[in-house]
């Protein structure tokens, strides 16, 4: 018997189980000895496994002296199947150095009617005798996890988690069981190994049957025909009970024990209305040690509650009959027509000047009493659509306390610490009032939502670990957010938690649209799945992906969706380019929307230079010592304005930063999370630098125009829609919008020269008669700039050192 681990087991579906030996099961006249625990029970059936049924999780299979590389698309959701193509990489073929050479590319192949992706190699040519790691890789160079469960995945190494290929686990070492009879949902069995000379006992995992369990029932508190019903989905619980009291200290707490009415779901029918009651959830479970983290001890706040008290709860009951619905929604702008801001609830407020007392600065109330004021900064500048940080519950553990709201404790409950009454429930009316304000300014909201992680403490932890968080197969918790934990999305009550929560922050709140924090953790095929749902509700919803996380990046696969993208590259580029440090070619893609491997339609690109994340703009990008642009040079205040007409010029969505149009700075510090003394928005400086604040006005509004139009293209260009003008060995240029005529008569030049000498930029065929120049690096007059503009003659526009242009044509 070898000393490792002789075999491993887990159910697959009720009737049947999949066991993976150690090594090679030769024998073709004897099965091995296997017996089902307890009781020594034997098997039903027992047969070999179809070797490709390893190959889906393990990557391979060998038959013949052949090894058959084997990729399943179900188990990497996230990858374009459309447009790339898939290498094998790993010890034997130097792991990089496979990408884009043909005997290591994948082929399109079928299994049983389903796409896979295979590539046989003989055995000798990948190892002899001895294990080797490998891995599978995009021709764009991005690197594939293997899955959790596969059997061969390192664990330890150096945190890569490769497969291993082990030339004594061909696949012949894999055979399914059925038991004598239907096991009890997520039992305790054991598959029992009784040879003549070793005996040994292994869990069968039941991880995915848990995972596949869920229900359609209505989940959450509901009152109805005068009685009040809690419903919690809690599938390995063996005790749930309520808690319910009239006041949030709850000196009158009623504990009520909920009955298991399905396998999954627990309820209790209270034979009282309790609208504005608080409660809590407690559930206990059997003890699996790192598998669970039952406390009966602990109070839940359920993740239905529709308001709480605070992060650690209670949950306030409210009858959804008393919801403030809206009468009729508000259609957001097309999203090609989209100018964002992303802004932060107290940032906007705190120092508003406008007469508010101290609760309402704070929150929800004061922004929309703000918002309908004569001295509102946003309507000022012209945007109309603000994208705001996380509202929902978060774990500020104070009211006082600042915090960007990216640690989400509920997502049905608007944030406790931005009401002036939480205890009242307040916030549920003062987010609907403020959503309102927004829309009566022409404004959409867009939230960004936070569905790859929880904050702390992390309730759903309490109800099920192994269900509602990505674990290892030691049961930790994975950490690809970078914030302790990863939501699982995947399984159907966590896919549930998140559709019922956005289409309830629609029918009730009516808002427009919602950028995913994350959303590789997500994952596309769930994001599919939102998109669909949300439509269904709200056909004109904007969504809108941070398509990263620490573990990879989906901006190539969510092409092929209704998403729009944050486009990081784009911000990185963007400040390089203004001071001179990026390229022409740079210039085109970025300019051109991103096209191809980004973007398949302009309105795909959510353009920024900056967002709340790291270094503000000016502090980027500023000429003065430890990045502090509190006092931003004069070269600073320049390329913040060729900025500005870079990211407006730019084919898809723009996005500013708040304050970037009067320069705003943190002092140099990069990450401001919690520092609201940093972030809040000191409209001072917006006096101090108008001309800054007026350019962005201005640009804003002529994008906005008819003009504009030719900016903001619904569709994807065609080939020649943008023409390019360029010569030497500079990274100025000047772009043709609408040289094909294909978008009417109008059309745009628009040129710009980052170095700090003058440019003479080549336009031949172009005749300066036909052209008015609109803009330079200071102004931008729609009717045409009447002094000071730029030289054309001899089929050359003289850019003067560190400016840029506008003319229209038609």
């Amino acid at each position: 018997m070898p000393t490792s681990k002789f075999f491993e087991a887990s159910w697959v579906d009720h009737q049947h189980g999949i066991v993976f030996l150690s090594e090679d099961w030769a024998r073709a006249d004897k099965l091995p000895p296997l017996f089902l625990n307890p009781g020594e029970q034997p098997l039903k059936s027992l047969k070999r496994a179809e070797p490709q049924e390893y190959a889906k999780l393990a990557g391979y299979y060998v038959e013949h002296g052949q090894v058959v590389f084997f990729l399943w698309p179900e188990h990497f959701p996230n990858l374009d199947w459309q447009e790339n193509d898939f290498y094998v990489a790993g010890e034997f073929n130097g792991w990089e150095k496979a990408i884009g050479k043909r005997r290591w590319l994948m082929r399109a192949d079928k299994h049983k009617g389903k796409l896979c992706f295979t590539l046989s190699v003989r055995m000798d040519k990948v190892c002899q005798n001895q294990a080797v790691r490998f891995k599978f890789v995009s021709g764009e160079g991005e690197w594939q996890m293997t899955p959790v469960d596969a059997p061969n995945r390192e664990v330890e190494g150096d945190g890569t988690h490769p497969f291993i290929l082990e030339p004594k686990r061909t696949g012949r070492h894999v055979f399914v069981f059925q038991p004598s009879m239907d096991h009890p949902i997520l039992g305790h069995e054991k598959l029992l190994w009784k040879g003549p000379r070793a005996t040994q006992e292994c869990d069968i995992a039941f991880g995915h049957l848990l995972m596949e369990l869920g229900t359609e029932a209505p989940m959450g508190t509901f009152i109805q025909e005068g009685r009040t019903i809690f419903r919690l989905f809690a599938p390995r619980a063996t005790k749930v009970a309520v808690c319910i009291y009239s006041e949030p200290e709850g000196t009158d707490a009623e504990t009520h024990e909920l009955v298991r009415v399905s396998d999954n779901v627990w309820e209790r029918v209270h034979p009282q209305g309790l609208h504005g009651w608080f409660y809590h959830y407690s559930v206990d479970g059997e003890d699996m040690g790192n598998y669970s983290h039952f406390d009966p001890n602990f109070k839940i706040l359920d993740p239905y509650a529709l308001a709480a008290v605070s992060h650690l709860g209670p949950g306030i009951i409210y009858d959804e009959a008393k919801l403030p619905r809206p009468k009729r929604q508000f259609e957001p702008p097309a999203w090609h027509n989209l100018i964002i801001a992303e802004t932060h609830v107290r940032d906007l407020i705190a120092y508003a000047e406008i007469e508010l007392d101290e609760g309402e600065r704070e929150g929800f109330k004061g922004v929309a009493k703000w918002l309908r004021s004569d001295n509102c900064y946003l309507k000022d500048l012209g945007v109309n659509a603000v994208e705001l940080q996380p509202i929902q519950e978060n774990d500020a553990h104070s009211h006082d306390e600042y915090h960007w709201g990216y640690m989400t404790c509920n997502y049905f409950a608007p944030a406790s610490t931005y009401a002036t009454k939480p205890e009242k429930a307040s916030q549920i009316e003062e987010f609907k009032d403020m959503v309102d304000a927004f829309h009566e300014q022409d404004m959409a909201v867009i939230l960004d939502v936070v569905y790859n992680h929880v904050g702390e403490p992390a309730h759903l932890l309490f109800i099920d670990k192994l269900y509602y968080f990505e674990t290892t197969h030691k049961g930790d918790l994975m950490n690809w957010s970078g914030c302790g934990n990863d939501f699982s999305a995947h399984t159907p009550m966590g896919r549930r938690l998140v559709i019922d929560s956005l289409v309830h922050l629609i029918e009730t709140y009516d808002v427009d649209g919602f950028r995913f924090d994350l959303a590789e953790l997500i994952g596309v095929d769930v994001l599919r799945e939102i998109e669909k749902a949300l439509k269904k509700v709200k056909p004109s919803i904007v969504l809108i992906t941070e398509p990263w996380s620490f573990r990879g990046h989906i901006a190539q696969a969510l092409r092929h969706t209704g998403f729009s993208q944050w486009n990081d590259g784009y911000r990185e580029f963007a400040g390089k380019y203004v001071r001179g440090q990026a390229n022409r070619d740079q210039f085109r893609y970025f300019l051109s929307g991103s096209p191809h491997y980004f973007a398949m339609w302009p309105a795909q690109t959510v353009n920024y230079v900056a967002s709340h994340d790291d270094r503000c703009w000016i502090d980027k990008i500023t000429e003065n010592a430890d990045y502090n642009g509190s006092w931003p040079t004069g070269n600073d205040r320049t390329r913040t304005h060729l900025m500005c007409s870079l990211l407006m010029a730019s084919l898809g969505v723009p996005m500013l930063a708040q304050g970037v149009d009067f320069m705003h700075s943190k002092q140099g510090v990069n990450n401001t999370y919690q520092r609201g003394d940093l972030n809040a928005l000191y409209y001072g400086r917006l006096r101090q630098y108008p001309a800054t604040h007026d350019y962005f006005r201005a640009w804003i509004k002529f994008r906005l125009s008819d003009r504009g139009k030719l900016f903001r293209l619904d569709s994807r260009q065609s080939d020649d829609y943008l023409h390019f003008y360029e010569e030497g060995d500079t990274s100025a240029i000047g772009v043709l919008y609408n040289a094909d005529a294909s978008r009417g008569h109008q059309q745009i030049l628009y040129a710009i020269n980052p170095h700090g000498r003058e440019y003479w930029l080549p336009v031949p065929e172009l005749l300066p008669s036909a052209f008015t120049q609109l803009a330079d690096h200071e102004r931008l007059d729609p009717k045409g700039l009447k002094s000071g503009t730029f030289k054309w003659q001899d089929g050359y526009i003289v850019l003067p050192p560190m400016s840029c242009g506008l003319w229209a044509r038609g």
